[in-house]
């Protein structure tokens, strides 16, 4: 492996590993109901994930694991962490622009996929989600392999963001960084449509306005740093 891809590679782990610690920092994943990928830049038919027995807060770049399509461990030391794997997997394999999908239970976007509609712009975040995301409508919410993970991926097509229906959020993004950041939005956006009571739509060409501004690549960076400093420095 050249040095470059080496330098590449270690960059992708480590973007995982700040995203599985700000999940723990802000109180997901604790059953160990998550998880986040990255697509190796040297192999990309391979994904890194976290050991399925790792918590999220332990996460480290010795502790990632890199799957085969098949979902074995080709290297790193641990387990596969199968309901990932058959979500993760279709994914990046329809989605060559995509390098990385996260996805979590949480507080706000698990109710809120229980009600089984879309985001709606009532806020600044939401915004970025508009004409963006769509709705997994599905009773499969145990994910056991692959086929269920390919119909989530046909669903997503070419969408930055996903609501699983009874499950949770899901996020895709070029980065891991990206996916957190875009899944840490989604959450955020999921909490305003849980406690507003009578809110008022921002129109659409008003929404895509600042969709235009907001979902951007120095967005991502201005966003990622940010949590890292706030929750893990």
């Amino acid at each position: 492996m050249t040095n470059d891809l080496q330098s590449r590679q270690w960059a992708l782990k480590h973007q995982i590993v700040l995203g599985y610690q700000l999940f723990a920092e802000l109180g997901w994943g604790d059953l160990g109901d998550g998880h986040i990928s990255g697509r190796d830049p040297a192999d990309p038919e391979t994904l890194w994930l976290l050991d399925s027995n790792t918590p999220f807060k332990h996460a480290s770049e010795s502790n990632l694991v890199r799957l085969d399509a098949a979902g074995n461990v080709v290297e790193g030391v641990g387990t596969t962490n199968w309901p990932a794997f058959y979500i993760h997997y279709p994914i990046l394999a329809r989605r060559q622009d995509v390098n990385s999908v996260a996805h979590t239970h949480t507080q706000y976007g698990t109710p809120f996929a229980a009600e089984v509609r879309k985001f709606e712009a009532i806020t600044q975040e939401a915004c970025i989600f508009i004409d963006d995301h769509d709705v997994f409508d599905d009773e499969e919410v145990q994910v056991q392999d692959t086929d269920c993970g390919f119909r989530i991926a046909e669903t997503l097509g070419r969408n930055r963001g996903l609501i699983l229906r009874n499950h949770g959020l899901l996020a895709v993004g070029k980065t891991p960084k990206e996916s957190v950041v875009w899944f840490i939005m989604m959450e955020r956006v999921a909490e305003a449509h849980i406690k507003a009571r009578q809110p008022k739509m921002i129109s659409h060409n008003a929404a895509l306005y600042a969709k235009a501004d907001l979902a951007t690549d120095q967005q991502v960076e201005h966003s990622f740093t940010n949590l890292v400093a706030h929750h893990l420095e």
